[in-house]
């Protein structure tokens, strides 16, 4: 089966292939020139959707997109699906010290989640969704070189790591997005589930 990504990030198209690739299927990225659709979503489900439902729609191929998002504690769950414009900055770096600033009086441990949203879009208007969470805690400072986004503040106690510390292959193992990509991979490895779960207007 052809399935699009519904995203502009190589890196993640190759994550999702490289889980995904038993399944056999051909993983294409967006074609330069179309839009994404505007994420105005109040959840990672909506958003996710909106964005599979829509490229789908335009390409009338089965689209693949997902939604995720940091939540903190003590923020009462923020900054949540808009983590990727939190304070309306729109560095990494910029988005940490914000978050770190607005976390500053709150002694450690500060729990944290990651949550991921991955929905599959098919032209027939059935979609398929899978979530996963993955739990830590945010340090006093960003520590590791690897990953992207908030990974350098999210520490895993059972590791002792934070995301920024682990190799693509331990931090693919426990991510919410690897939860989420492990959990449709087994349901289609399985055989097709059924496509009854929810359907585009």
């Amino acid at each position: 089966m052809r399935v699009v990504v519904a995203t502009s990030n190589l890196g993640k198209l190759r994550e999702f292939h490289d889980v995904l690739l038993p399944l056999g299927w051909e993983l294409v990225p967006m074609p330069l020139g179309l839009t994404m659709p505007i994420e105005d979503g109040v959840t990672y489900e909506e958003n996710a959707l909106i964005k599979a439902a829509g490229v789908c729609h335009a390409l009338k191929t089965p689209t693949l997109a997902d939604d995720s998002g940091l939540e903190v504690d003590v923020l009462d769950g923020a900054p949540g699906v808009y983590s990727a414009r939190f304070g309306d900055l729109t560095s990494d770096l910029d988005r940490n010290l914000y978050l770190l600033e607005k976390i500053k009086h709150v002694p450690t441990p500060r729990a944290a989640k990651f949550v991921c949203v991955l929905t599959l879009a098919y032209p027939d208007g059935y979609v398929e969704s899978w979530r996963g969470e993955a739990h830590g805690e945010i340090l006093e400072g960003p520590r590791g070189l690897e990953g992207h986004g908030y990974d350098p503040l999210f520490y895993v106690p059972s590791l002792g790591k934070t995301y920024a510390e682990l190799s693509i292959a331990e931090k693919r193992q426990i991510s919410h997005r690897g939860q989420a990509l492990n959990q449709m991979l087994a349901a289609y490895r399985e055989g097709a589930p059924k496509r009854e779960i929810s359907k585009l207007e």
